[in-house]
């Protein structure tokens, strides 16, 4: 697309959008300006391209569609017949993998539909044998009442929210939690790092249905080739959720063991973060688990996103590009570049250091939590998000961590020179924040104190490094 296309293509919408509802054409205007004059640092957070953004704005946000592609409740489908099926080959092409489903709308939709798939396809309840059937659209009240017993004592097995895990891997208040018996697996204390031993271990004394792998916030590789012999000892599904790095798998940055795809029963992700596409979720799988999967709406979902999977079908083909690789690796290096700048500076991360695109500060060194941190940054420029750390003594609240990530710098081309100075702007604003106290004198876990010229000065300084990199350089709203 033409620098002058995107420009008016976008300015073209928002005077549209304007005629209706100023509002929200001057919030859609501000965030692009947001966008552009701050250091995005949220690890699972990204820039798509005006095509995949396009995409999503368009007729087949008017059009319902469950069911499969053929195979609809509705009529009339035939448009979106053809942008699913894109969807989910570019999906399979891209990742090797048997079956897609690109109907998720989010990562948290994804790992239900996998939960689902699995409970539905494993569990050898009286109540299922009774019916002898192994679809869940055929089992009776009788059934479901039976089931719904049987479901409660299944167990699930995963990472913990402080060693990195995330909250749809059996964390209480989520659903997940609720659904499942669960035990969470945690990292060696004195390292970080996984230790698969003591999974195994865990594994054999738990016994548990689905053995889940991947992260939100751990900053190394994963072997997924161990963790599938593990859950292959007890019997257990091997589930993988690679929702942060995705983009790191599409663009062949891991393979061979560190390659979930090619190891798991299944595998769920967003398609939005490192995979640089719209927001939502996908499913893959090989054939024993299709049926089920391809049974999400109305299992669990509602209504497909016809206009999100078109962008899905969209960004995935660019994911298929030869660029889309280099992308993926120049993501992993200024990950590396960023955290041994920080090093470098005496900052504390979690594992020591990084072999994907997040890096884990733990900002206790600096007096701070992962709150203050926070805050302090985004006063400065810098966006980032706070996150729990190891046996973190704050909570998920608090926290004693920041997560840094690098996929947006690295979509907007700063290269590893540029993470250098982020990684002394990060710094020196950690070192000069101080905890503040509450009224009564008692130490705070939110206040602080931030010199504000020094803010201002480090968020001139972020846009300046931004400047020869400008976000979305075809676009002119002017």
């Amino acid at each position: 697309m033409s620098q002058n296309a995107e420009s008016t293509a976008f300015r073209s919408a928002l005077e549209v959008i304007r005629a209706v509802e100023p509002r929200v054409a001057d919030a859609i205007g501000a965030e692009l300006t947001d966008q552009r004059e701050s250091l995005k640092l949220i690890a699972s957070e990204n820039y798509a391209s005006p095509a995949t953004l396009l995409a999503m704005g368009n007729w087949f946000s008017d059009k319902y569609a469950e069911g499969t592609v053929g195979r609809r409740f509705y009529a009339g489908c035939q448009n979106v017949d053809t942008v699913e099926a894109l969807a989910a080959e570019h999906a399979r092409e891209l990742f090797g993998a048997a079956h897609a489903y690109v109907q998720p709308h989010s990562g948290i939709d994804a790992n239900l539909v996998a939960f689902w798939a699995v409970l539905a396809d494993r569990v050898e309840s009286p109540a299922l044998k009774k019916a002898q059937v192994r679809q869940v659209n055929d089992l009776t009240e009788a059934d479901w009442f039976a089931l719904r017993r049987e479901l409660g004592n299944q167990r699930m097995l995963g990472m913990s929210l402080d060693a990195g895990g995330h909250l749809t891997h059996g964390f209480r208040p989520n659903i997940s939690g609720k659904m499942f018996d669960q035990r969470s697996y945690g990292t060696d204390p004195a390292t970080g790092l996984i230790d698969y031993d003591r999974v195994a271990e865990a594994a054999r004394e738990f016994k548990p249905l689905i053995l889940v792998g991947g992260y939100s916030a751990y900053p190394r590789k994963v072997n997924f080739r161990i963790l599938r012999e593990i859950a292959d000892s007890v019997g257990a599904t091997f589930m993988v959720d690679m929702a942060h790095f995705a983009g790191l798998v599409a663009g062949k940055v891991f393979t061979g063991d560190f390659d979930p795809v090619p190891h798991a029963h299944i595998v769920t992700t967003t398609t939005h973060k490192s995979l640089r596409g719209p927001r939502g979720g996908m499913v893959l799988c090989g054939p024993e688990l299709a049926d089920q999967v391809d049974r999400g709406c109305p299992m669990v979902l509602g209504g497909p996103l016809p206009h999100v999977m078109a962008a899905k079908a969209v960004a995935l083909a660019e994911a298929r590009r030869p660029d889309f690789a280099d992308y993926a690796s120049r993501i992993v290096a200024n990950s590396q570049a960023l955290a041994e700048g920080l090093l470098r500076r005496g900052a504390a991360l979690v594992t020591g250091g990084t072999d994907n695109h997040l890096v884990l500060i733990d900002v206790s060194g600096y007096g701070l939590t992962g709150r203050q941190a926070e805050q302090a940054l985004l006063d400065s420029g810098i966006v980032t998000n706070r996150n729990s750390v190891p046996q973190d003594p704050n909570g998920a609240w608090y926290t004693s961590g920041i997560r840094i990530g690098t996929p947006a710098l690295t979509t907007r081309g700063l290269g590893t020179a540029e993470m250098d100075q982020t990684a002394e702007l990060i710094h020196t604003v950690l070192a000069q924040t101080t905890a503040g106290a509450n009224a009564d004198g008692t130490p705070s876990k939110a206040k602080y104190t931030l010199d504000p010229a020094l803010a201002d000065k480090v968020s001139r300084q972020a846009t300046d490094l931004l400047a020869p990199h400008p976000l979305y350089p075809g676009i002119n709203l002017a």
